[in-house]
């Protein structure tokens, strides 16, 4: 049985939630009341300019999953965690290999609903190992890692893992709009340059739109 669930508030609110103890695959989709800065579970704060931050009335959290920071914004971006057991069919104790099922009912989802690349390429699922840039280490969608997927080499979904014995829960993000002078503005000198950023690709369809269809592939599976 998969249960989904739908909540408005703070992305600090949200990253602090325990994992469910139920056996059962949750999705979580989750709405930000304000703009967040989320920093991987590893990353320093030591790059972030908390003056603009306070300045942008921009909340900075921590999540507990690894990988560069994440902007959300209210409207601009889908944010869905999908929780299972170790007791899932998808259930993979390798940690690369366990993400790719994650990516592949994102680009299935989203194919369905046409989006595809000027080329009229379609969205495809990163299988191999993690892809760095000079600035992937402070900013998540400026690399590339398994299970996460592209758009004509642009990324169009964002994936992290954290991991129990018992659990994982995979934090995925999309863009409706992508916001690269106000990530630029939220970091200190050196930063990477607004076409460092423009790797992200974005999917101008309605927020339900794109729950209704990816929360569609992750029920049906296995």
């Amino acid at each position: 049985m998969t249960r989904v669930e739908r909540v408005r508030g703070s992305a600090s609110a949200f990253h602090a939630r325990s994992l469910p103890e139920d056996g059962q695959r949750h999705l979580w989709w989750f709405e930000v009341d304000r703009p967040a800065l989320v920093l991987g579970s590893t990353q320093s704060d030591a790059f972030v300019d908390s003056a603009a931050c306070s300045r942008r009335d921009v909340e900075m959290v921590r999540r507990r999953s690894g990988g560069g920071a994440v902007l959300l914004v209210p409207d601009e971006v889908v944010w869905l965690d999908v929780v299972i057991a170790r007791g899932d069919p998808c259930w993979d104790d390798d940690v690369g290999r366990a993400m790719w099922w994650i990516g592949e009912a994102w680009a299935q989802a989203l194919s369905g609903l046409g989006v595809a690349a000027a080329d009229g390429s379609s969205p495809e699922v990163h299988r191999g190992g993690l892809v760095t840039t000079a600035w992937s280490r402070q900013v998540c969608f400026a690399g590339l890692g398994p299970g996460e997927v592209t758009l004509a080499g642009r990324k169009l979904v964002g994936v992290s893992q954290r991991r129990t014995r018992d659990a994982a829960r995979f934090q995925c993000a999309v863009y409706r709009r992508w916001s690269p002078d106000l990530m630029l503005e939220l970091l200190v000198p050196p930063r990477p340059a607004v076409d460092d950023l423009g790797v992200v690709a974005t999917v101008d369809h309605p927020v339900e739109r794109i729950i209704d269809a990816v929360a569609a592939h992750f029920t049906a599976l296995g």
